[in-house]
């Protein structure tokens, strides 16, 4: 029987749903307008990637307490439609023969800074919408869309690159951002705003909330730890794996599409699964096990060879990773909600986000100098080879027992 969450929770569904698919419709633009368009090196290509991520995340943690304290749909519609504008600049420029690598750059830094906080607001808006005991459903379908989007966008965008040029898919991406601030204005009803607390007097000291909640509580300080590690190494090597399919072993950009694409089906299965599985074999069991396969596969694409044997085994080692991660995500999501005060969970969520920017921009960095040094291939796999120890950072049964973090005066 289907779990019936209510007209609000369809609308930021909705919203959610048709920016996801408007961003991977997008996937690899950026990367290809630089490899392609401006004729980048990896190093650049992985700076583009690197730099948009780290001044996001110093700017998002100032933005935590903004969030917090502001009512959070009128937040969600105004970072859509910063995204949204950030992301129409582009095909402009490119219309007027003025498009840029800064100007790549600068877009990479509104749009990422703009999603943290339409990320940290989106998810005490559904904490606030959502009972905590159907929270799992509501994040299973939130993971559930996004590798839905993953799997149809990127042979669509693929496909709108072969036939109009990458440009065409970054305006779909900006599109979607305006409709989804028009899915946002659509929900009724009440709103949620933390009162500020008077205990906390300097800015600094806010700043500081976030972490306070997420180190004080021993669970989620590993789940913490483990996430961002985790999301670290794997995205290091996404502009690699550009330079490598693209760039080196000359993948059409359909391929290109099809090796990230099929591979979500995965994930769309893996999250219809996990509260299914939760249910049988409980929350601890299912998350422990779905985070160690997590970690194990990637080491697969140090295997990778040009043509379709390549093809192949990045869409079946991709398949069984992204299988894990949609079973995992969904678990993780709701733990982490769970276990944070209702009026600290947008700081912690911003919080959260902008230190796994930072490590993942870091990553990137380093990833892109070790493979100028050596070659994407090699940096690929010595990500794989360190993913092996990160599911030792999980928390153990009894930490997930354990009574969440009190609130923080």
């Amino acid at each position: 029987m289907r779990v019936q969450l209510g007209r609000g929770f369809g609308w930021l569904w909705s919203a959610y749903t048709v920016s996801t698919y408007g961003t991977w419709i997008a996937f690899g633009a950026f990367p290809l307008l630089a490899v392609q368009v401006l004729h980048s090196p990896a190093s650049a290509v992985s700076l583009l990637e690197a730099a948009g991520l780290a001044v996001a995340a110093v700017v998002a943690f100032s933005l935590g307490p903004w969030v917090e304290h502001r009512a959070k749909r009128p937040v969600m519609i105004a970072m859509d439609l910063i995204r949204c504008a950030a992301m129409a600049s582009v095909p402009v420029a490119y219309a007027l023969g003025s498009l840029s690598y800064g100007q790549l750059l600068v877009v990479s830094v509104i749009s990422g800074t703009a999603n943290l906080a339409f990320t940290a607001a989106s998810g005490a808006y559904l904490k606030y919408l959502v009972p905590s005991d159907r929270l799992l459903v509501a994040n299973g379908r939130f993971e559930g869309t996004s590798w839905a989007a993953t799997a149809t966008g990127p042979p669509l965008g693929g496909a709108l690159i072969g036939l109009l040029g990458p440009v065409i898919t970054v305006l779909a991406d900006a599109l979607s951002y305006l409709l989804s601030a028009l899915g946002v204005l659509r929900i009724r009803g009440g709103d949620v705003a933390a009162p500020r607390d008077r205990a906390i007097r300097s800015r600094g000291a806010g700043l500081l909330v976030g972490w306070r909640c997420i180190l004080r509580d021993r669970a989620l300080r590993c789940l913490f730890l483990n996430s961002i590690l985790v999301s670290g190494l794997i995205m290091a090597t996404v502009p690699l794996l550009s330079v490598l399919l693209l760039g080196q072993y000359h993948f059409p950009a359909w391929q290109y599409g099809l090796a990230f694409g099929i591979p979500a089906l995965g994930g769309f299965v893996g999250a219809r699964l996990s509260a299914r599985l939760v249910t049988r074999y409980g929350r601890h069991r299912v998350m422990i096990v779905s985070g160690w396969l997590r970690s194990l596969f990637p080491l697969g694409l140090a295997f990778v060879r040009p043509g379709i044997s390549g093809l192949l085994t990045v869409i079946v080692v991709e398949g069984l990773l992204i299988t894990c991660m949609g079973i995992y995500n969904p678990i993780y999501a709701t733990e982490r909600l769970q276990r944070t005060p209702a009026d600290r969970t947008a700081q912690v969520l911003s919080t959260w986000g902008a230190c796994s920017k930072l490590l993942q921009a870091a990553l990137m960095v380093i990833w892109g100098v070790l493979a100028t040094l050596t070659s994407p291939l090699a940096a690929i796999t010595m990500s794989g080879v360190l993913l092996l120890a990160t599911p030792l950072l999980l928390p153990t049964r009894g930490l997930c027992r354990a009574e969440k973090a009190p609130g923080i005066a």
